[in-house]
């Protein structure tokens, strides 16, 4: 009863703070007016990027709300983002925390979610120059080109029997391998294999876990109760993916104690266990192996929804297939794989994934920024603590910034020089700014090379009775996925 008594006090100082802050701080930017305690919850919907979408035409690109007592701007501009994230980086460098990053000491540890400090500076230079390096990405480009040709095998053997591809399943055991190849030179599982539904069920329980609406959040004092059992779960997920990155990890160590002139191997494992032995950054195994599970959920579940993305929309637009295929022909020949050096050759590839992830950024919110300090921007305050979300999913659907943004269209980013790598504010998918996604290197790499490899080597079809709604619908979580899984049957050209 005292629990149930202090949940209520609670409740209702939450609603008079904010009333209070309403009053108080006149010049916040405009939003719908929200309800006692709730805020605008109820105005979220399941697909809170098309709801904000919706609420920003009405009340402009730097947009305010209330998600329970947590104050939230909205982004959903250009400009904006770019006042944000390059003027005003600093003060927006912090990270608003789920309840479920809190896992196994997450929130402590992972470079995606600790503030902007020392330790912080020396695992992105660790990313920046050793892992996602020129030189080491091109390292590893063997390791990745097996796993493709495991793909081409798959397919191949469905060709011949007439099967249907399901694109997500393909894609996730792709992305895996190419992550697992590249980070451990292991093979993290296979097609048609029981160990898939395992890591499968690992990699999407972090991602899907992380992304839930979770009212401890939202409410601070229901915290502790975890009411949805978000954070119990959060703690298994976490923990059996860091105990295998960690199996990996002491495997390495051993192998090298044993046999130290061992021919060294051409992955991120061998870089981390140079810098353990160096002791040249103050970093422990903790900080390294959360950085490992940063990088394989994060690169998974993202380069998995864009490819299927990717897929679903060239087979709905055949013209546009037709043209990668004989771009793909022309540089590559009767070779069945593409080497990551000619890309520059492939300028409708590059566009084709440009404009994939203009409709379908992987992440329509990013994650969530926080401001360390009060800032006004636009002749608006942004009060210190205030979680910020840019909008990307609505930038890349504003008609005043794209024509016929609803269309896919390839060729418009033929003529421009507009790219994703954080310069050009009207498409950021991976971020902008300090806290840019660190595995865009590779990312880049992934979803081209892929992408032209079932291009190149085969003519999709839909499989009968796909209905054509089924190539808009969208299922929001960490990533925006399908909300019908992609089913294709390759066909030999």
């Amino acid at each position: 009863m005292e629990s149930m008594n202090a949940l209520v006090v609670g409740l209702l100082l939450i609603a008079l703070t904010i009333l209070f802050s309403l009053r108080r701080r006149r010049n916040l930017a405009p939003g719908p007016y929200p309800f006692p305690i709730i805020g605008n919850m109820l105005q979220l919907g399941t697909k809170p990027h098309q709801s904000f979408a919706q609420l920003s035409k009405k009340y402009g690109p730097l947009m305010s709300i209330h998600l329970g007592s947590l104050y939230t701007v909205i982004v959903s501009s250009p400009e904006m983002a770019k006042e944000i994230l390059q003027k005003h980086g600093q003060v927006f460098s912090g990270r608003t925390i789920a309840q479920a990053v809190h896992a196994c000491d997450h929130d402590k540890i992972s470079m995606g979610f600790l503030p902007v400090s020392n330790t912080w500076r020396d695992m992105r230079k660790i990313c920046k120059e050793q892992m996602f390096s020129h030189h080491s990405l091109e390292g590893s480009q063997g390791l990745r080109q097996q796993k493709l040709l495991q793909l081409l095998d798959y397919a191949q053997k469905c060709c011949e029997t007439g099967r249907a591809v399901d694109i997500r399943e393909a894609s996730f055991i792709t992305t895996l391998n190419l992550m697992s190849a590249t980070m451990f030179s292991t093979q993290a599982t296979e097609f048609e294999s029981k160990s898939t539904q395992e890591f499968k069920e690992i990699i999407e329980g972090v991602a899907t876990i992380v992304g839930v609406a979770n009212f401890g959040d939202y409410f601070p004092i229901l915290k502790p109760f975890d009411l949805q059992g978000i954070k119990r779960k959060a703690d298994g997920y976490f923990g059996r993916l860091l105990k295998l990155i960690e199996g990996y990890l002491n495997e390495r160590l051993e192998s090298r104690k044993s046999n130290p002139n061992a021919p060294r191997k051409n992955d991120f494992l061998e870089t981390v266990v140079d810098i353990l032995e160096a002791n040249e950054y103050k970093l422990s195994v903790d900080h390294l192996t959360h950085l490992m599970l940063d990088l394989f959920v994060g690169g998974s579940e993202t380069n998995t929804t864009s490819l299927e993305w990717t897929m679903s929309e060239l087979v709905n637009n055949p013209d546009k297939m037709a043209k990668l295929k004989q771009e793909l022909k022309s540089v590559v020949g009767e070779r069945k794989l593409v080497d990551e050096s000619e890309m520059p050759r492939l300028p409708y590839l590059q566009a084709v994934i440009k404009e994939s992830l203009r409709i379908h950024p992987p992440g329509p919110l990013l994650l969530p920024r926080k401001a360390e300090t009060d800032q006004e921007v636009n002749g608006y305050l942004i009060p210190k603590g205030t979680q910020i979300l840019f909008n990307v999913w609505a930038m890349g659907r504003d008609p005043s910034i794209w024509k016929d943004p609803e269309s896919f269209e390839p060729e418009r980013f033929l003529n421009q020089n507009i790219d994703f790598k954080g310069q050009d504010f009207e498409l950021i998918p991976f971020g902008s700014g300090r806290r840019i996604c660190p595995g865009m290197p590779l990312a880049n790499r992934i979803l081209h090379m892929a992408t032209a490899t079932m291009v190149h080597n085969f003519d999709w079809k839909l499989e009968q009775g796909t209905d054509e709604a089924d190539a808009k619908g969208e299922l929001f979580g960490l990533a925006v996925r399908r909300a019908v899984p992609l089913r294709i049957i390759p066909l030999q050209p």
